[in-house]
């Protein structure tokens, strides 16, 4: 008999790929924690009525599948000084491709995420600054790179939503099976 083995790593890489069903007690566990991110494992089990094992595993299972990305506190930006909040869409040099050009944001600490998108533009970008003034001098930043062609800028005025994900959690966990 022949025992094939794959390494951890790959393992999860597999997984990490296949939708991640989760049930009603992998969200109320997700509340918990989005709740209470600093709580333990044992106090989970008590205030969700099942073993420490139970919720160890779940944790475990929703981190190896990338369900939970990460334990670490939640940073409010305007609090750091950085009140302005903007979307840039970039435009890029297609020769450059977007793997330099994300190198580059990477190293503006301003620049809080950036996504590859469909339409006029290349990538989307949210950056904060201090203040008007501020952007610009992030704006020429980001612009200070040979793979970039043009941006477009868009402040917000007010947050209406804040990010949020625990209504997704909720309607995932809900998803009647079929």
């Amino acid at each position: 008999m022949v025992r094939l083995t794959i390494s951890r790593q790959i393992w999860r890489e597999r997984v990490s790929r296949l939708p991640s069903e989760i049930d009603s007690l992998d969200a109320r566990l997700i509340a918990l924690l989005k709740a209470e991110p600093r709580i333990g494992v044992l106090e989970c089990s008590r205030r969700l009525r099942v073993a420490r094992g139970t919720v160890q595993a779940r944790l475990d299972r929703l981190a190896e599948r990338g369900v939970i990305r990460g334990h670490g506190p939640e940073i409010d930006p305007a609090a750091l000084g950085y009140g302005v909040t903007a979307f840039v869409t970039l435009e890029i040099r297609q020769r450059f491709g977007h793997d330099p050009v994300a190198a580059h944001l990477a190293e503006i600490p301003e620049v809080l995420e950036a996504h590859t998108i469909t339409g006029s533009g290349d990538l989307l970008c949210r950056i904060v600054a201090r203040s008007n003034a501020d952007l610009q001098r992030v704006i020429d930043r980001v612009m200070n790179f040979e793979g970039i062609v043009r941006s477009s800028t868009i402040i917000a005025l007010a947050e209406q939503i804040p990010y949020r994900v625990l209504p997704l959690v909720t309607a995932a966990a809900a998803r009647p099976e079929g």
